[in-house]
């Protein structure tokens, strides 16, 4: 186990704009911000979707697209640098008209409707992801 004590530095709160790719709109944000460790809370709704599952086994994604409206129940993750970039890591959770829910890790391909956000700076603390041999991820190097 490794871990760190992180202050916060800034705390934004806004939304993203209608018709764009979510997972866009929150890497252009970080950028733009210099947000270089943090966390991201978003709700709202999405008109299509795309997630991914890690298969553990063959240690690669399987992609999972929904081409209809839905809501975000919950879009949560975190900010660290990768290759030395700001990098959002966000799972999604979503539900359909039915309420029935899906889930997994955010993707390119998820379209707005409607998206809120906090989004947290905790500053220079600097959590870098490095490649882990046992997962296949990249995880925090702590």
């Amino acid at each position: 186990m490794g871990y760190i004590n992180i202050d916060v530095k800034r705390r934004f709160m806004g939304r993203f704009k209608y018709d764009n790719d979510l997972l866009q709109e929150i890497t252009n944000f970080i950028i733009n911000e210099n947000i270089r460790s943090g966390e991201i809370r978003i709700i709202g709704a999405v008109k299509k979707a795309r997630f991914g599952y890690f298969n553990q086994s063959t240690k690669e994604y399987k992609f999972i697209e929904k081409n209809e409206h839905m809501e975000i129940l919950s879009a949560i993750g975190n900010i660290s640098l990768k290759n030395g970039k700001p990098f959002p890591h966000v799972h999604i959770t979503l539900a359909d008209k039915d309420g029935n829910v899906f889930g997994g890790h955010l993707m390119e391909g998820t379209k707005i409707f409607a998206a809120e956000f906090v989004i947290v700076d905790y500053g220079e603390s600097n959590l870098e992801r490095v490649d882990d041999e046992f997962t296949g991820l990249q995880l925090w190097n702590l």
